[in-house]
């Protein structure tokens, strides 16, 4: 046996490590959604949480439902829009100062607005810019901010939510289409460049989900986009979409990097 091989076996019971127990996530847009359920899921795995969003009361509902279900002193709220730097920064700093480690990242936190070339030129500027800073750039800020602390762990995981928008589109969502896309393609460059350094970096893209971002579209209407585009039949829901991204951040999901990963029941694979 090669030396090699033997230093693979010697690591191989890192390399089947599935739990989380222990670590400090931050995700944003947790208060709601599948960020709330990521937190859920992330905290009834033993991590700690640092619950992002907009709304104080928002945030502290969801840590007072996970301190009281899963153990107290399991979740931390921070009131935050993620497109504002110093608010940010300041997430960081709480879950630094909270915890003393941050080991994931969940950029999860989005937004979409009406965004066409023909709207008046502030229109379509106001909702392109913010669309932007919310769903793409604050992505690459909280990471940018969180790396010190990431390089101090043994299992560096920052997953980003897209959307199936990164893949297709419709019209009248150019900024959420463009937003989206950038965000597969800062995950593919924050793979390369933080993979050297143990930081593995993957990208998740939602199709139909059941959320509040889809809350006021009539059930009628979900159902027949269902059975039209989505092989399954149906939207899914956040839980679904909270265990692909505990998948991607378990010690043992060491060597997927880069990987840009469609949770939308087959929707994006269907031609017809």
């Amino acid at each position: 046996m090669t030396a090699e091989a033997t230093t693979k076996y010697d690591e191989l019971p890192q390399l089947l490590n599935r739990s989380i127990s222990g670590e400090t996530a931050i995700i944003t847009g947790g208060a709601s959604g599948m960020g709330r359920a990521t937190a859920h899921l992330f905290a009834s795995e033993g991590a700690k949480v640092v619950i992002a969003d907009l709304g104080a009361d928002r945030v502290q509902k969801v840590v007072d439902e996970i301190n009281t279900r899963f153990g107290a002193e399991l979740a931390l709220g921070a009131e935050c829009d993620v497109a504002d730097l110093d608010q940010l920064r300041k997430v960081v700093e709480s879950a630094a100062t909270w915890s003393g480690r941050i080991d994931i990242v969940v950029n999860n936190a989005g937004m979409g607005r009406p965004n066409a070339l023909t709207q008046p030129e502030d229109e379509f500027t106001e909702a392109w810019d913010r669309v932007l800073a919310v769903n793409l750039s604050s992505q690459a800020q909280l990471v940018r901010l969180a790396l010190p602390y990431l390089l101090k762990s043994d299992a560096a995981r920052v997953v980003n939510i897209a959307s199936t928008e990164a893949i297709v589109a419709q019209s009248g969502l150019v900024s959420y289409a463009a937003s989206k896309t950038g965000v597969a393609g800062l995950t593919r460059g924050l793979a390369v460049e933080l993979g050297r350094q143990g930081v593995t970096v993957n990208c998740i893209c939602p199709g139909p989900i059941d959320t509040p971002m889809t809350k006021g579209h009539p059930d009628e209407a979900k159902e027949i986009y269902a059975r039209r585009r989505v092989p399954l039949r149906r939207y899914g829901i956040p839980e679904e979409v909270a265990q692909m991204t505990l998948n991607l951040c378990l010690p043992s999901a060491s060597y997927v990097n880069g990987a840009v990963i469609p949770v939308d029941g087959g929707m994006t694979i269907r031609h017809t």
